[in-house]
Order: C-alpha cells, then sequence, then structure tokens
C-alpha cells in the first residue's frame, strides 16, 4: 500500500486588519461675543455758569471802583488790602514761621555788639558795601531791634536800639524773611523805603540789597544782616558765600 508522504498544504486564513480608528474631530472653541462697554460720559461744560461767575467778578471790581470817590475811601481799601495780604502770607508761611519760633525760644545765639564790630568792618570791607545793619529778632512777638550799623563813613549810631516789627506790610521784606528761615541770603533791589532804616540805607547810597539770617542754618534765627550796595554786585554767589560765613562768625 503506497502512502503519499507529501504534506498536505495548508491554507492560512488571511489576518483580519484591524478597522483604524479615526481620531475624533475638535470642535471649534466657541467664540465669546466680546463685552460691550457702556458708553462713556458725555463731559458737559457749564458754559454759561463759568461767564456768569466771571461777570460777576467784573461786576463787583466796577463796583469797587466806583465807590472809591474819595481819598480816605482809596487809604481803606489799600490799607484792607495790605492786611488781607499779610494775613494770607504769614498763613502759608506757618510751618516756617512756628518752627522758627520754637527754636528761638531757646538761649539766643547771636553775639555780643564789641564780637559783631570786627566782623561788619570785614564783611563791609571785603564785598565794597556802602551800608551794613545788623538786627536782633524776636520771632515770638514779632520784633527786630537794630544792634549797629555802618556807612561809607564808619559807624553810625543813630539807629542803635531802634524797634521795629519784623513782619509788616513790606512784601519784599516779609518775602526775604522767610527766605533767610530756609537758610537763603536773598538779594533784591530796593522797592521803597517802608522806615527809618531803609530810609538811613539809603541815604548812604544803597539801591540794592542781600540779607542773610544769624546763624545762617535753617530753622534757626536770632537776627539778620543787610547789606547795601551801590548797584547789584556782578558775582552774587560769591556775596551770598560771604555773608553766610560773616553770619555763621556772628553767631555762638
Amino acid at each position: 500500500m503506497i502512502y503519499n508522504t507529501k504534506k498536505l498544504a495548508v491554507k492560512k486564513a488571511p489576518a483580519r486588519k484591524a478597522p483604524a480608528r479615526k481620531a475624533p474631530a475638535r470642535k471649534a472653541p466657541a467664540r465669546k461675543a466680546p463685552a460691550r462697554k457702556a458708553p462713556a460720559a458725555p463731559i458737559v461744560i457749564d458754559v454759561a455758569s463759568t461767564t456768569k461767575s466771571a461777570s460777576s467778578m467784573l461786576d463787583k471790581a466796577i463796583d469797587l471802583i466806583k465807590w472809591v470817590d474819595t481819598p480816605f475811601k482809596l487809604f481803606e481799601v489799600i490799607l484792607l488790602a495790605s492786611v488781607f495780604f499779610f494775613g494770607y502770607f504769614a498763613w502759608d508761611s506757618r510751618t516756617v514761621i512756628l518752627d522758627a519760633i520754637t527754636q528761638s525760644s531757646k538761649v539766643t545765639n547771636l553775639k555780643e555788639v564789641n564780637h559783631l564790630i570786627p566782623v561788619a568792618v570785614s564783611l563791609q570791607k571785603d564785598l565794597e558795601a556802602v551800608s551794613v545793619v545788623i538786627h536782633k529778632a524776636a520771632l515770638a512777638v514779632n520784633t527786630r531791634t537794630t544792634m549797629l550799623s555802618f556807612g561809607p563813613k564808619g559807624r553810625d549810631n543813630s539807629l542803635d536800639g531802634l524797634n521795629s516789627s519784623l513782619f509788616n506790610k513790606d512784601p519784599i521784606r516779609n518775602a526775604a524773611i522767610i527766605g533767610m528761615l530756609n537758610g537763603e541770603v536773598v538779594c533784591n533791589k530796593l522797592e521803597a523805603t517802608a522806615g527809618k532804616t531803609s530810609e538811613w540805607e539809603t541815604k548812604q547810597g544803597a539801591t540794592f540789597f542781600c540779607r542773610g539770617g544769624i546763624p545762617p542754618e535753617i530753622g534757626d534765627f536770632d537776627g539778620y544782616v543787610s547789606v547795601g550796595f551801590k548797584t547789584e554786585p556782578a558775582d552774587l554767589g560769591v556775596v551770598k558765600t560771604r555773608i553766610n560765613l560773616a553770619t555763621a562768625e556772628m553767631s555762638q
């Protein structure tokens, strides 16, 4: 019996491919509608009110001018304006003044007259000034006392011991005092003779002045020196430095 030794080829079933999975479709993000801003409120300018206010002030000024029909009324207006200005000036600079009053309540740092004389003579010579006047100040009672004065011919005793108000109706001098309280040397032209001292300085030929506090530091104010010149010096920086050196020497 003959057997067929050839193996029958077994046909394999074809492999089944797994179905490809489709990536889930990405949904586009929903866009939010932009928030609507509330319309800005319109700026309303009351032109009528502004015009009315300006017109009212002008009418008052005209009425005041019409009211001033005699020299007495004019003097009264000037006096009231001066009082108002001084009150506003004192209120605006109240912090500086109060600090200086607190410091000046201590023992004064101003040297005696015999020690001030050589310092004043040297200051006048170095700056070629026509006048040098030294005042002692008392902020708490708003007074100043003239200690000594020098003119072109030397010392003049006519002003010694003269008492006057520190702050007065002269806005230029008031501003100079506030500047000295802040440690400044203040220089300006002489606009008007406000008192006996200014009249004396004018007679010496002074038309331009520089004032420095004694001592020169901020907050300390025991007095000040007033230096008069015939004309404005060419180099005010040098003048101010020399005055600061002198006022430092005048204090103890």
